[in-house]
């Protein structure tokens, strides 16, 4: 086993770059191949936030010949990715772990324990809470002599997208964490503009979401993040030691 303070020549570093990468990409076909068998079941799960608020008799077309496979190998590839996400970090941690020190190897882990925690929880908010409402009132400007035909390639596009703010904006307790320790910002600072934060978190709420029940619906999780926040920075302002983490605490 090697030592922490042994170095690995760039050729043997680029060789277990090769490999890890190699298992990276077999794990993500075999899990493209597993999902493109349950393909159609696949979509249905995330068409159905839209199939629940459609109207009688409504569906989705495809305005292209290829259109319908290449949204079905979309979502075989995507969810082949999400099935191929362990062995991805795994890899990940088996390429950078042996060049970090063993404190840092102690920190590592729990942040992408952490990270990934909160992407997967702000794409099920926007899939059960946001989805929902925006996409009814979305819908609601059919009329008598409008129909409403969204696409199989649209809808994947859009909902894919959004599925991935929502993920990245629920980053925000471990992005403020992250600035706390890195002395950017303080617990003070963020307690002191935090009527900022709440009109940053509906003014993001009203552009992602169409209407004002989402937007509220987006904004609240939002203030709840921002105090989470809070607390991360404090918990590792006092684990530095500083003067504010003693005089301090989350309010």
């Amino acid at each position: 086993m090697m030592r922490e303070d042994e170095k690995l020549p760039f050729t043997a570093h680029l060789d277990e770059l090769r490999s890890r990468l190699i298992k990276s990409f077999i794990a993500v076909g075999a899990g493209f191949g597993l999902c493109y068998a349950f393909k159609e079941t696949l979509f249905e799960i995330l068409l159905y936030p839209l199939i629940r608020v459609m109207p009688e008799g409504g569906k989705l077309i495809f305005t292209g010949i290829p259109e319908a496979f290449f949204t079905y190998l979309k979502v075989s590839f995507l969810a082949g990715i999400i099935l191929a996400s362990p062995v991805l970090l795994y890899q990940f941690w088996m390429f950078v772990a042996p060049g970090l020190y063993h404190k840092e190897r102690r920190v590592l882990g729990p942040i992408i324990a952490v990270t990934s925690f909160f992407f997967i929880g702000g794409a099920l908010f926007g899939y059960f809470v946001v989805f929902p409402s925006g996409f009814k009132f979305l819908l609601s400007f059919g009329a008598d002599f409008i129909r409403t035909l969204p696409s199989m390639r649209e809808y994947l596009d859009f909902s894919t997208k959004l599925l991935f703010i929502f993920g990245l904006l629920f980053e925000l307790p471990v992005a403020l964490t992250g600035l706390a320790r890195l002395g950017i910002v303080s617990v003070e600072y963020l307690k002191r503009n935090r009527k900022y934060a709440v009109i940053l978190a509906f003014v993001v709420g009203a552009f992602l979401t169409p209407d004002v029940v989402s937007m509220i619906l987006m904004a609240l999780p939002l203030m709840v993040l921002y105090e989470i926040g809070i607390l991360g920075a404090y918990l590792v302002s006092r684990k530095k030691g500083t003067p504010e983490a003693s005089e301090s605490h989350p309010a």
